[in-house]
């Protein structure tokens, strides 16, 4: 079935004529996919196959490999890259670290992807397993390897791809601080995006080559940058900030994004679009005509059979870990939905205190979750991993951001909001306490708010802890959207609590008077 553009594919001309000798290539490109080889929800977490029959799921391997080959087979012509962080984010991941993923992309014929943070999540040998499982380079030029064994001379700087009679440059690019974000070790040094990229640059023009494509794994922000300030490269393929660019609705720019003879493209993140950009060169190596569009993988987008019986089977195994033991409980850790939606649960707790409790050496001093992100309660007894991911299903990510005083107070307001109707929003809480009126009017219900011992000071700036699914506007929480420092792509919030409980085991439910119901 066709893909359906989610953006008008009007032609940006760049010049008024075109050369002789003008070389048309169309680059396909994901970025952010973490392991998301099944279908997604709208809210970027687990989509079960009912609701995938009913058409309410995006992307997933299957989706990916149809939309792949019939843009291959319109193209002729293609570039299928990978803008970085395959890993991390799934059991997938838990189970078979990078081999499923190097198995799907060698499938779908990638010609080379760029390292992201997440690809280091556990350490330089599992990243060495990777690139020596996949069939194209793995690059990376703004980090010294000289100093890990493991990584030296197999992952490269830059690499030059010949398409259809001509050379192609290849340059990656990782975020500087992925020794704060991620694993890597003592013996990878990051360096500088811009000088890192332009010596690529250079040393690509010096062996002939002049249609030079950075693929970054840096974020929009840095791909501007880059852009700005080197010359010699033609497009960026962007990644990390899991921005949409295009004509739609939460896109952050036209698709390309044009800095001075630089296209910049990104398609989101988790696979739910495939990036589509048509490019002309003339035979300068300049970009004569720049055209496309991400293609979202909606239910338009038949599944193909073969992939998805694949992951099908390499679901399976997964239910060991659903079956692992990590951990007991005293009692019942209450997590009704009846509970959880209307006044402190112990459930809440120990999600918040857990997800408090992992990032407090950041500075972090309030945790806020939904409470109808909680699916469920756990007996007492033996605590599975299993009954973890029943309770925390959705792949939701732990964010971090920083906030006023007056923001957590209006964000309180919304989590109140919807009580008597039992909505999703009400806000499980640590690090924080306060008093909810039911009675008085929605927007005036709080009060008495206070962090750790101190009242909330609506003017302070504080560090807060979320999930992503809140921290990005859901269940009302819009107020989080335009958060300084934000980082939404920390370890699955299951995993949070699974080594919570396990830390603390035999695990005893509480509830202590952080949330008050007034009459």
């Amino acid at each position: 079935m066709s893909l359906r553009l989610l953006t008008g594919a009007a032609a940006l001309a760049l010049t008024a004529g075109t050369a002789s000798a003008d070389y048309a290539i169309t680059i396909l490109h994901t970025n952010d996919f973490h392991a998301r080889f099944e279908p997604i929800s709208k809210y970027d977490s687990t989509c079960g196959e009912e609701d995938n029959a009913a058409g309410e799921c995006f992307g997933g391997s299957p989706r990916l490999q149809t939309a792949i080959t019939e843009a291959k087979e319109r193209a002729g012509n293609y570039l299928l890259v990978d803008g970085g962080d395959q890993f991390q984010g799934t059991l997938f991941y838990t189970y078979y670290k990078g081999k499923l993923a190097a198995e799907m992309m060698n499938q779908m014929g990638y010609d080379a992807m760029t390292v992201g943070n997440h690809e280091f999540d556990d350490g330089p040998e599992v990243l060495r397993g990777f690139v020596d499982s996949v069939n194209f380079p793995v690059l990376m030029s703004n980090a010294d390897l000289t100093g890990e064994g493991l990584l030296k001379g197999a992952i490269k700087k830059s690499t030059i791809i010949e398409k259809d009679g001509q050379k192609i440059g290849l340059i990656g690019l990782t975020p500087v601080d992925t020794d704060e974000l991620s694993s890597p070790g003592k013996n990878v040094v990051f360096t500088d995006p811009v000088g890192s990229v332009q010596a690529e640059v250079d040393a690509l023009t010096a062996e002939g080559v002049n249609k030079i494509i950075v693929l970054s794994h840096s974020g929009y922000n840095v791909d501007l940058k880059v852009a700005e300030e080197t010359t010699g490269v033609d497009v960026i393929v962007g990644g990390h900030s899991n921005t949409l660019l295009g004509d739609m609705d939460g896109a952050a720019g036209p698709y390309p994004t044009m800095v001075k003879d630089t296209a910049i493209v990104s398609a989101y993140a988790y696979g739910k679009f495939l990036g589509e950009l048509n490019v002309t060169f003339d035979d300068e190596g300049n970009i004569t005509e720049a055209s496309g569009a991400p293609l979202i993988m909606d239910a338009a987008v038949t599944e193909d059979a073969a992939t998805k019986d694949r992951i099908i089977e390499a679901a399976k195994p997964l239910d060991e870990i659903r079956n692992k033991v990590i951990g007991e409980s005293t009692a019942e850790i209450n997590g009704s939905r009846d509970m959880c939606r209307a006044e402190e649960c112990p459930m809440g707790n120990l999600v918040a205190d857990a997800m408090l409790d992992r990032v407090k050496d950041q500075g972090v001093e309030i945790a806020i979750t939904n409470g109808g992100g909680l699916r469920a309660s756990i007996d007492a007894g033996e605590v599975t991993m299993g009954e973890v991911l029943t309770v925390l299903p959705f792949q939701n990510t732990l964010s971090t951001f920083q906030v006023t005083g007056a923001v957590i107070k209006e964000a309180l307001e919304n989590g109140v909001s919807q009580m008597e109707e039992g909505g999703g929003r009400f806000p499980q809480v640590s690090g924080i306490s306060f008093t909810v009126t039911p009675a008085a009017e929605v927007g005036s219900r709080i009060s008495d708010v206070m962090v750790g011992d101190a009242a909330l000071d609506e003017a302070k700036t504080y560090g807060v802890v979320s999930n992503n699914f809140v921290r990005n506007g859901g269940d009302g929480y819009a107020m989080f959207t335009t958060a300084k420092q934000a980082y939404d792509f920390g370890p699955d919030l299951a995993d949070v609590a699974a080594e919570f409980i396990a830390a603390g085991t035999p695990y005893e439910p509480y509830t202590d008077g952080r949330i008050t119901i007034a009459e």
